[in-house]
């Protein structure tokens, strides 16, 4: 079997953005959002009991078109990721953006509507069967909405935010799309640039690239500070027009869990570190250095006659459907499917953003993965990192819009669960030491990467917000903050670090989603204790897709207690999953030992 490493976009919308069918999409949209809205201004609790057949009719609608949005949305993205200067790409953008602050509209005004009732009145509308299976995302809006201000302002925001936030956000993108970085004869785009630093054997191919990386990113510095400053700047105005200075209460809200239990997760983070220093540590006398620079903390570890052998994509394909299919067979044929229908974009060619992600498609109940494969191990995790998320997407696309909209957070749960599955099944079925070392230093530079470059990017975010709220930062602030931030995570650990990270990383910039960091750490533990309980309970496939179908269902806390009898406020969860790193750690430097001079 041969797979295509392009994906088909054609059974979305035939015909890219031209496309007669996104086209009547839209101008659908367009004509259904202002009935919704009228609908939800004119509607009046009084006047809709006992059944509440206005307000099925306005959540139902409003999720219809939340879906719509999000299906567009989706479409027009995906074909910029492939085609970064497609001129295209902005003005149908910015129509989808403003039918989506139309939306938001009445969204604002179905949340008052909720605000404004009493207890009595709230609970009696809920109540209704017809709403069981949203009750929760009623009971969450009507909480959250407490913050809300009039209807006018927050439809003024919502317009300053198209020139603002996603304004900042979208200019990041044009830069990143005329980032060429330099090498040898070739000139490389960012997200090549990224995979041959991270990647390639040979330390002197790493340091040039890398240092040809750093001065590219500096030359743009400039621009990317005033981006970070005026996007940061917008959200904490927006803040505190809400009534708050706490930068991080809209994150947490985001991720629906309380501030202690991301002080439990960082705790034991930071009590943890180190097994993983000694492992860079060991790592790095492997290559005959004192200690690792920034660039070398992803390469491969190479003793004896060891030989990186790289999967094809067809073998990559293959493999990840064998493991999933171990643990789980609709997870195997989820994988399949998005194989064999062309689901996934993978081919490593010019003009792709870098990075990879996961697009859920509401409206034909499918999904596409975005990635640049490289045929690497860290490029097969990749692959079944991302093959994770649309696993939960197809698990949960039969329930309510508001139902599939899970947290950033369990979000990451179910593709790094993936990605544990398929790193596991390869370290497991190394033939010999030294691929079996080379494996192992690929799944602890996995946990490095949660425990030590997350940490660093949420330890400067969480820095340079404090410090923005005070005024504009410079370029030199933020190398400052970031260098700070690196050393701290990583235990002084290495000889040099990136100080422009904070520039090279688009999570920074998006302006959907801020802090889009510690979710990734809480995901990587999170899967670690629900892999833990598979590996003792059988036949978990099931409590697995009901874990799934939760996410969007109740808070995080919640979902621990009732899937994984866990209190996540509490240390003990998060040290039994730093214990497992600890003991691929030492069984990393019992492998490595012989190996030292």
């Amino acid at each position: 079997m041969t797979y295509s490493e392009q994906w088909d976009l054609e059974t979305i919308f035939k015909g890219g953005l031209a496309s007669p069918a996104l086209e009547n999409r839209l101008q659908a949209l367009g004509q259904q959002i202002p009935v919704v809205l009228k609908m939800t201004s004119d509607w009046q609790f009084v006047f809709d009991e006992p059944a509440f057949e206005q307000m099925q009719a306005i959540t139902m609608q409003l999720q219809q078109i939340e879906s719509g949005l999000k299906q567009t949305g989706s479409f027009v993205n995906m074909i910029q990721s492939v085609d970064e200067r497609n001129q295209q790409v902005a003005s149908m953008m910015d129509r989808i953006n403003q039918l989506q602050n139309t939306a938001r509209q009445i969204d604002v005004l179905l949340t008052k509507k909720l605000v404004a009732l009493t207890v009595e009145q709230f609970e009696t509308l809920v109540s209704q069967p017809a709403f069981a299976p949203i009750q929760f995302n009623l009971r969450e809006k009507r909480q959250q909405g407490a913050d809300l201000l009039d209807e006018q302002t927050e439809k003024l925001l919502d317009q300053l935010a198209l020139d603002g936030l996603q304004g900042w956000s979208d200019h990041y993108d044009t830069i990143v799309a005329e980032t060429q970085i330099p090498y040898l004869d070739q000139t490389l785009s960012a997200g090549q640039a990224q995979n041959k630093f991270e990647s390639d054997p040979d330390s002197k191919v790493r340091e040039v690239v890398f240092k040809n990386w750093q001065q590219t990113w500096d030359r743009f510095s400039p621009m990317l500070a005033d981006t970070l400053n005026h996007l940061a700047g917008f959200r904490l105005t927006t803040y505190q027009a809400h009534g708050t200075t706490d930068f991080m209460k809209k994150p947490l809200e985001y991720n629906r869990m309380q501030p202690a239990t991301l002080d439990a997760m960082w705790s034991v983070v930071s009590q943890n570190k180190a097994p993983l220093v000694a492992f860079l540590n060991r790592k790095a006398a492997l290559m005959g250095k004192k200690q690792l620079a920034w660039q070398d903390t992803w390469a491969p570890v190479v003793v004896d006659d060891f030989q990186m052998t790289k999967k094809s994509y067809d073998e990559a394909a293959e493999f990840i459907i064998a493991h999933f299919r171990d643990f789980s067979p609709k997870m195997a044929a989820v994988a399949q499917t998005a194989f064999e229908k062309q689901w996934i974009e993978a081919e490593d060619r010019p003009g792709k953003q870098p990075g990879g992600y996961m697009t859920d498609l509401p409206e034909t109940n499918d999904f596409r993965i975005f990635m640049t494969y490289d045929g690497t191990p860290g490029g097969v995790s990749t692959l079944a990192h991302e093959l994770g998320h649309g696993f939960h997407t197809m698990m949960i696309n039969q329930l309510p819009g508001w139902r599939q909209d899970y947290a950033m957070n369990v979000a990451e749960t179910a593709s790094t669960l993936a990605e544990l599955i398929v790193v596991d099944a390869t370290v497991n079925e190394a033939q010999d030491r030294a691929t079996k070392i080379n494996l192992l230093d690929q799944k602890i530079t996995n946990a490095i990467d949660m425990f030590m470059n997350i940490h660093a990017r949420y330890l400067f975010e969480h820095r340079f917000y404090e410090m923005r709220q005070q005024g504009l930062l410079t370029p030199d602030d933020l190398k400052g903050i970031m260098l700070s931030a690196q050393k701290e995570a990583y235990a002084d650990a290495l000889t040099d670090y990136d100080p422009l990270f904070w520039a090279d990383k688009q999570h920074f910039f998006f302006d959907d989603v801020p802090f889009y960091n510690f979710p990734y750490t809480f995901g990587y533990l999170f899967s670690m204790g629900i892999y833990a309980k598979a590996q003792s309970v059988p036949h978990f496939e099931a409590d697995y897709i009901a874990l799934l179908q939760d996410t969007a269902n109740m808070s995080t806390e919640e979902l621990a207690q009732k899937h994984l009898g866990v209190d996540l406020m509490q240390p003990a969860f998060w040290q039994a999953a730093a214990d497992s790193i600890a003991q691929d750690v030492a069984l990393f430097l019992e492998l490595t030992a012989t190996d030292l001079d």
